[in-house]
C-alpha cells in the first residue's frame, strides 16, 4: 500500500566537490587515475561500498529517468550457485564485476554482459563459530587487489585480474565465549528451543581502502542468544541478553594494502573510563530509566567489564578525504540486554565515532544510547555531507538510527545538530523489560537496521529504509536456591502485532518527512538514489521497485524469485546505463534464498 506523497521545492546547489575528489582518490588508489578520466569516473563506475567516500549512494546517470524508467528490463542475470543470505553491494570498475558471495567467495564478471571470469573459493575454518551468518556486504578494489572480511575472521586479498589468492591474515581470534541454553529458566519455554546464533568473532562489513589502508572491522562481540529459526510472519526470533563473560571488545583495525600488516587499531571498548559519565538521559534529554546508584555501586564487582565489553563495527566507514577522519558506528554492549555485568555508560558502544585515518586515534564520539539494554546498534552506514543550517554550510555526517531518528552530526566536534522526527512508530521508547513482558517499538530489528541509507546533498534529503517490528521485552529472574545459582536475564520476542516496512525521504533542514512510502514486509537492504529522479528499493517478497525521488510514486516493479535484500548500484558501460543488485533473501527476516546477480538496462 502506498501512502500519499507530500511535494516539495527542489533547490539546485553546484558543488559536487566531496564526491569528484573522493572518485579521484578511488581511482588514484585503484591504479587507474592515468587512464580513466574523471568524467568517466562519475559516470561510469561503482568504485566503492558507497559509490565513494561520502557514502551518499547517489548516482549521477541520468540515462533512467521517470519519463522511460518504465521500459527496464533485465539486461542479464548471473546464478551464482551459492543460495543464501545475500547482501553484498556489487564494485564495478572499467567494466568489470566484482561481488562478494555468502560464505565470502567471490566471483568477478562481464559487467555488460555477465560472463564469470573468475571465481575465488573460500575455505572457511570448519571448528569457527559465525554468529550472524554467512552474509558478507562487499569487497572493496584497488590498486589492482579485490579485498574482503570474512566470517571467519580473516582478511584476504586476491588479485584483481585472476582472482589468485595473494594474502591472507587473520584478523582477530575466536577465543570469546559463547552463549548457551543451560542459562535459561527450565520454566522458560525459550530453553528447550534451538540456537542458533550467539557471541561469535567475524567481518561482515565491506572493506574500504584509503591512503593505502585497507579499513574493516570486527562483528558479533556483542551478539547475545538468539533462539528458533526466524520466518517471515516472525523474523529474528527469540533473543535472550544472557548474564557472563561473553564477547570481547570489537574494533576497527586498518592494514597496509601490500603486505597485510596491522598498521593499527581501534578498540570500540576502552580500557579506561569505559564507564563514561552516567548518562542519566539521552544527549537531547530522553530518560534512560537507569537506576545510577545501583550502577555505581556494583561498579567495585565488575571493574574489567571492559574485557567482554561487545561494541561490534557493523557497517563501512565514511572518510573526509580532506581531513583524513573516517566516521563508523559501533554495536551494543556486551552482554546484550543484560546489565548486570556492566554498569556505566558502556563507552563508545552504541556510537557514532570519528578516527584519524592515518593513527586510529579518536577524535571524538557521540552515543547516541548510554548504557544499552535493547539492542540499538549503529548498524546503517553514516554518510558525509554539507548541511545547509541558518545560511551557512557545515560539514556534517547523518546517520539513521535503529531507534527511529535521523541524527546529523558536525563532523569535526561530534555536536548533534539535527535529531529528525520519528520516521518510524515509537512506544515505550527505552523502557524496561518487566516479568510481564512489555511492548515496545522500534524494537531490535529497528528503527533502521544495517540497510544502507541514500543521500541527496542539493536537495538536502536523506533517503531511509526503515521497519516496524514491534517486540515484547520481559525479564525472567529467579532467586538462587541450595541447588542453584540465581538466574536473570532479558529477552525480546515478536509480538503478533502487524508488521511492516517504510521508505522516508526526511528533509535535513527542518527533520520533517518529505514523503513515506509504507510496504508490505519490514526493509531490509538498502537505498540507491540517482541524479535521473529516481530511488530504488528492494523487497523481502521479491519486488524490485522504483520510485520518484521528488514524490515517492511507484514508477516500476518487477518481481524476482528470492528476497530483494541487498543495496541496489548503477554503473554505465558504453553510454548505455544500468542497474544492479544481488537477490539472495535474508534469514534473519525469513524471506526467500537464492542465488541471483540481476542487472536492468531500458529496452532497446
Amino acid at each position: 500500500m502506498h501512502q500519499p506523497a507530500i511535494y516539495w521545492t527542489l533547490k539546485p546547489r553546484a558543488a559536487h566537490c566531496v564526491a569528484l575528489l573522493s572518485c579521484l582518490t578511488l581511482l588514484s588508489c585503484s591504479g587507474l587515475a592515468n587512464k580513466q578520466s574523471t568524467t568517466a569516473c562519475v559516470d561510469q563506475d561503482w568504485p566503492s561500498f558507497g559509490r565513494d567516500f561520502t557514502n551518499q549512494r547517489l548516482s549521477p546517470l541520468t540515462q533512467i529517468n521517470p519519463q522511460n524508467v518504465q521500459h527496464l528490463q533485465l539486461a542479464w542475470q548471473f546464478k551464482t550457485g551459492v543460495a543464501a543470505s545475500f547482501q553484498a553491494t556489487p564494485i564495478v570498475i572499467q567494466g568489470v564485476m566484482y561481488v562478494a558471495l555468502p560464505f565470502n567467495h567471490v566471483v568477478a564478471l562481464d559487467a555488460k554482459t555477465g560472463q564469470e571470469l573468475w571465481r575465488y573459493q573460500h575455505t572457511r575454518r570448519a571448528h569457527w563459530k559465525m554468529c550472524c551468518g554467512p552474509a558478507n556486504r562487499g569487497v572493496a578494489v584497488s590498486g589492482g587487489k579485490v579485498f574482503i572480511g570474512t566470517v571467519d575472521a580473516r582478511l584476504i586479498a586476491l588479485e584483481a585480474k585472476s582472482g589468485k589468492k595473494l594474502w591472507d591474515i587473520d584478523v582477530a581470534d575466536d577465543t570469546a565465549l559463547t552463549e548457551n541454553t543451560r542459562s535459561l529458566s527450565k520454566l522458560d519455554a525459550k530453553s528447550a528451543k534451538e540456537a542458533y546464533g550467539g557471541t561469535g568473532v567475524g567481518v561482515a562489513m565491506a572493506p574500504v581502502v584509503f591512503n593505502g589502508k585497507v579499513l574493516i572491522g570486527i562483528t558479533g562481540v556483542g551478539y547475545g542468544l538468539h533462539l528458533a529459526t526466524p520466518t517471515s510472519s516472525a523474523p529474528l526470533g527469540a533473543v535472550v541478553g544472557v548474564d557472563g563473560r561473553y564477547g570481547r571488545p570489537g574494533f576497527l583495525a586498518a592494514y597496509d594494502v601490500n603486505s597485510g600488516k596491522r598498521v593499527w587499531q581501534f578498540d570500540t571498548i576502552p580500557t579506561q573510563g569505559w564507564e563514561g559519565n552516567f548518562a542519566a538521559t539521552t544527549s537531547d534529554g530522553i530518560s534512560l530509566n537507569r537506576d545510577i546508584a545501583a550502577e555505581k555501586a556494583n561498579i567495585k564487582n565488575n571493574t574489567e567489564a571492559w574485557r567482554y565489553g561487545g561494541g561490534s563495527a557493523w557497517s563501512t566507514p565514511a572518510i573526509d578525504i580532506n581531513t583524513h577522519t573516517l566516521f563508523f558506528g559501533t554495536g551494543n554492549p556486551s552482554p546484550q540486554m543484560n546489565d548486570i555485568s556492566r554498569p556505566g555508560d558502556n563507552w563508545y558502544t552504541v556510537s557514532l565515532v570519528a578516527l584519524d585515518t592515518e593513527t586510529g586515534q579518536l577524535k571524538w564520539h557521540y552515543q547516541q544510547v548510554p548504557h544499552d539494554v535493547w539492542g540499538y546498534d549503529l548498524a546503517s552506514p553514516p554518510v558525509l555531507f554539507d548541511y545547509q543550517m541558518g545560511g551557512k554550510s557545515v560539514p556534517a555526517v547523518g546517520q539513521a538510527s535503529k531507534t527511529g531518528w535521523y541524527y546529523v552530526n558536525d563532523r569535526a566536534t561530534g555536536k548533534l545538530l539535527m535529531k529528525s522526527d520519528a520516521f518510524v512508530p515509537q512506544h515505550n521508547l527505552f523502557a524496561k523489560a518487566t516479568k510481564t513482558g512489555t511492548v515496545l517499538y522500534p524494537g531490535i530489528l529497528g528503527g533502521s537496521n544495517w540497510s544502507p541509507t541514500a543521500l541527496d546533498e542539493d536537495n538536502q534529503t536523506s533517503y531511509v529504509a526503515g521497519i516496524h517490528a514491534p517486540v515484547k521485552y520481559t525479564l525472567v529472574e529467579e532467586p538462587a536456591t541450595k541447588d542453584a545459582a540465581a538466574v536473570r536475564y532479558a529477552s525480546t520476542e515478536p509480538t503478533t502485532d502487524p508488521r511492516w516496512g517504510v521508505i522516508s525521504a526526511i528533509n535535513l533542514t527542518t527533520g520533517k518527512m518529505r514523503w513515506q512510502v509504507k510496504t508490505e514486509q519490514p526493509l531490509m537492504g538498502g537505498l540507491l538514489a540517482t541524479r535521473g529522479s529516481l530511488l530504488f528499493m528492494g523487497e523481502g517478497n521479491g519486488n524490485f521497485n522504483a520510485y520518484h525521488s521528488q514524490t515517492g510514486a511507484l514508477l516500476w516493479q518487477t518481481k524476482v524469485d528470492a528476497g530483494v535484500n541487498a543495496p541496489p548500484i548503477s554503473y554505465a558501460i558504453d553510454g548505455v546505463q544500468y542497474i544492479a543488485v544481488v537477490a539472495g533473501g535474508n534469514a534473519i527476516f525469513g524471506y526467500t534464498a537464492g542465488d541471483n546477480i540481476m542487472v536492468y538496462a531500458l529496452a532497446k
